[in-house]
């Protein structure tokens, strides 16, 4: 599979390229040359297939032609060692519960994809020449977060040899759960608090991308999902839950099946999108969004005007400056009309959110996270009335533990997996938003 720049003037990629490389040269985010969808046998029978197995057929559509089977499998079958499954709230609305992994956050899938991949192609790099100077360079990965990527991307990394991680995120912008998830790790990773926001986190690492003295220093690559590797892996969890929902009997009589995704840079909803051209049968997609609403302005008025981010209670959600917008634009070929008619938007302030979290747990006693909060309360919205709505529930609500239990007047009990991060010793290198700083610092590793 060859991959192209969204900007459409830079050469095609390999997986390789599009991978260690994360960014196209012309700035672009790497698309897959085609998306395959799936015979209808696969969906016929989706529901008598395991996580893994579903996800392995979805995987060889995006990586069959590049990695051979046996090395994918594996791939697949360690990254998802935990389940992601479809909880009822209410009648007809249902969670995905996408924090049952190491980090109890969505981007656990992802990130620990990616991290397996990366470490198959510079494995595969260094098996070819020990010679090359190019390829025996350590790899470092960098990853901007608004508070569940760092977690997810660092951990997925941890120990791995041959990458180091350096995960950037916004200064008293991020739940002490989350900074404690990546700033106590130590050995390949590395913490920098950013005196800014998510989206200046984000600048600087594709302006690292383009930058000539930092290319000739090192190998850069980015886990954010603006890398194929990262937001590509995220498909497997809705045809997991379109299997459970069939398996479920939610589908019985035709129901049709809305999706519901609390939205960010849009690499989860961009990830649902292909899988839906991959012939998901999924009705309709809602982008539930907080305070930072861009999308849902696009949608409204057809034009697209990034912003500065603004802090909200759903924090991992605050991006003035969707990165995957740029994916969406592509699939649908720059037409407003066409995205709408998949694609429907919502958003809500923080007294809203506050308001949906303790409305679902007083009428449901089920325990909403700020961003999940969005997603349930758009379906209450939209959801067609004989349809079956699932939001996704990106995180577990612990982790937002210091901002959900004064809103309910209850104690979240704290999983021990994420109880034993805040034992650590944080460890964070301050800078400022400049990109020199920031130069300076990679140049020095």
């Amino acid at each position: 599979m060859r991959y192209y720049s969204t900007n459409h003037t830079a050469p095609l990629a390999s997986l390789h390229d599009a991978v260690v490389g994360g960014l196209a040269p012309d700035r672009g985010l790497y698309m897959p040359e085609r998306i395959q969808r799936l015979p209808a046998e696969f969906f016929d029978s989706i529901d008598k297939l395991t996580f893994q197995e579903l996800s392995f057929e979805v995987a060889k559509a995006f990586f069959g032609e590049d990695v051979p089977e046996e090395d994918l499998r594996k791939i697949v079958t360690d990254t998802l060692a935990f389940d992601t499954p479809v909880v009822k709230v209410k009648d007809n609305i249902y969670a995905l519960e996408l924090f049952h992994g190491p980090t109890l956050a969505f981007k656990d899938v992802g990130a620990r994809f990616m991290a397996r991949l990366l470490r198959y192609l510079v494995g595969k790099d260094r098996a070819v020449s020990h010679d090359d100077a190019h390829t025996s360079k350590e790899v470092n990965v960098l990853v901007a977060t608004s508070g569940d990527t760092g977690s997810a991307v660092a951990n997925g990394f941890l120990g791995v040899e041959g990458i180091h991680v350096y995960v950037l995120y916004p200064k008293g912008k991020v739940s002490p759960l989350q900074e404690c998830q990546f700033t106590t790790l130590g050995q390949n990773i590395t913490a920098i608090e950013v005196d800014g926001v998510f989206d200046d986190c984000q600048a600087l690492v594709k302006q690292a991308f383009m930058d000539d003295d930092l290319k000739a220093h090192a190998l850069y690559t980015s886990a954010n999902s603006i890398n194929v590797a990262r937001f590509l892996p995220q498909a497997f969890y809705y045809f997991n839950a379109y299997a459970q929902a069939k398996r479920q009997g939610l589908l019985d009589g035709g129901r049709e099946l809305t999706v519901c995704v609390p939205s960010g840079n849009f690499g989860n909803i961009t990830a649902g999108l292909f899988a839906k051209r991959m012939g998901l049968p999924v009705s309709h997609f809602i982008a539930a969004n907080n305070a930072n609403d861009v999308f849902y302005q696009y949608l409204l008025t057809g034009e697209y005007h990034p912003m500065a981010s603004i802090q909200t209670l759903a924090n991992a959600m605050d991006v003035g400056a969707p990165s995957n917008f740029a994916r969406i634009l592509d699939l649908y070929d720059n037409s407003v009309e066409a995205i709408r008619k998949d694609i429907s938007g919502a958003t809500y302030s923080d007294d809203r959110i506050r308001e949906t979290l303790k409305q679902c747990y007083s009428e449901t006693g089920y325990i909403l996270d700020p961003h999940g909060a969005c997603g349930y309360q758009a379906l209450q919205e939209q959801l067609p009335k004989e349809g079956v709505g699932i939001f996704l529930e990106t995180a577990h609500p612990a982790k937002f533990k210091d901002r959900v239990d004064p809103i309910l007047g209850i104690d979240i009990p704290v999983p021990d997996r994420l109880q034993a991060f805040t034992l650590g010793q944080k460890k964070k290198e301050p800078l400022s938003k400049s990109f020199e700083e920031f130069k300076q610092f990679l140049l020095k590793r």
